[in-house]
């Protein structure tokens, strides 16, 4: 507490990798991984249940269901007792789910793991971006874009070698590792969390949902940000091999170019951010987003869609982080609250409109949906001016 209150009151900004900034970036890498190791566990989990595809996506759907009902209760949480004791309580029972869902023995229990595992991936979700904001504040800098970098590199660690480990040591080993290794990762990063504390008032406030626009504004930025990067990652590939006749191996690098320049873009994110400010970051990389997924819903051929998807990939990488930070530091309004609307708008964008891109893939083709895709972008744009609250915290 006292380094963030010495530079609230100073206005100084701190040096670049904080004790703060390395705890929260550690929790953000530990989301990631957790999300990352599961899904190598889904064909496994699959045959060993016995469950076809129906079932298998109604569990699927079952953890969305987990994500959006323990984000807004985490919201409230953290406005009465604060991001980082909601990080931390979040975290250690995160820690064993993926192990409990590798020993549920029926579809009813895997039910109740996987609204527990989606559930408590989105409530630390909300907590780690709160407490982000709260170290941009003390530190006077960007940081959430590189938080959100973390978070992609656990999840690619995650999906990485959960498969070459299940292979080698077996499925249970390789929940066991996760969990160990997720713990590991907490004990480090406990210590070093940033102690957030409510204010008198917001900590005798109802849980309740925001009754201002702002927030619902923000969010609807969030969400139309991440409904078309749910979109390259569920059919991305799907598109390149069945319209563009692209190879088994190389539709799979349309997502492997979107996700590397999403990537490599979030860790250099802050930087931009600090350098042009959050309003004109925001409106560069909506635009970028823009012109790479219409380049991949009109090209010929695969490679120029690849390009495409990797243009996009630069663009859409700092959109979320920045809408989040502006959520997290919106007038008369706690972070937790903010973020809980932000992250269930957006989220609920990646988790449930792929269903319905398919649906109107079936009879319209995929180079439609991403040509016209992107007509969602333009609104994040007329809404662009709001994501000026993100610099708040590092301009009082």
């Amino acid at each position: 507490m006292d380094q963030y209150s010495d530079s609230a009151r100073t206005g100084i900004r701190q040096g670049y990798m904080t004790r703060n900034r390395l705890a929260v970036s550690l929790l953000f890498l530990m989301n990631g991984f957790v999300t990352g190791s599961w899904a190598p566990k889904i064909p496994e989990f699959k045959d060993r249940l016995g469950i076809g595809e129906s079932v298998l996506g109604l569990l699927i759907l079952v953890f969305g269901v987990g994500s959006l009902v323990l984000m807004p209760i985490a919201g409230g949480f953290i406005a009465r007792f604060g991001s980082e004791k909601v990080a931390k309580l979040t975290a250690i029972i995160l820690s064993p789910l993926l192990l409990l869902l590798t020993l549920v023995p029926n579809v009813w229990t895997a039910a109740t793991g996987m609204f527990l595992l989606g559930g408590f991936v989105g409530a630390m979700d909300v907590a780690m971006n709160a407490n982000a904001v709260e170290v941009e504040k003390s530190m006077r800098r960007a940081i959430m874009s590189s938080c959100h970098a973390y978070w992609s590199l656990g999840g690619l660690l995650g999906a990485g070698t959960g498969g070459f480990l299940m292979a080698r040591v077996g499925v249970l080993p390789h929940a066991v590792a996760v969990t160990l290794l997720c713990l590991a990762i907490l004990a480090v990063a406990w210590p070093m969390v940033l102690a957030d504390k409510p204010h008198p008032t917001a900590a005798r406030q109802k849980l309740s949902l925001p009754r201002t626009p702002l927030p619902w504004l923000i969010g609807l930025m969030a969400l139309f940000s991440m409904v078309p990067e749910g979109a390259v990652l569920d059919w991305g590939a799907l598109y390149l091999r069945n319209e563009l006749g692209a190879s088994i191996e190389l539709s799979g690098f349309g997502f492997a170019a979107f996700s590397a320049t999403m990537a490599t873009m979030r860790f250099a994110g802050d930087h931009v951010r600090d350098r042009l400010g959050a309003k004109r970051t925001l409106r560069i990389c909506t635009m970028t987003a823009l012109v790479g997924l219409v380049l991949a819903g009109l090209a010929p051929n695969a490679a120029l869609a690849i390009l495409g998807f990797a243009i996009a990939g630069i663009g859409i990488s700092n959109m979320v982080p920045i809408a989040f930070s502006a959520a997290g530091n919106m007038p008369g309004l706690q972070p937790g609250i903010g973020l809980a609307v932000a992250t269930t708008m957006g989220y609920s964008g990646m988790l449930f409109a792929p269903s319905l891109i398919g649906f109107i893939a079936e009879h319209s083709g995929f180079a439609v949906i991403f040509t016209f895709i992107p007509v969602l972008f333009v609104v994040v744009l007329l809404l662009s001016q709001h994501a000026s609250h993100a610099d708040h915290g590092r301009e009082q």
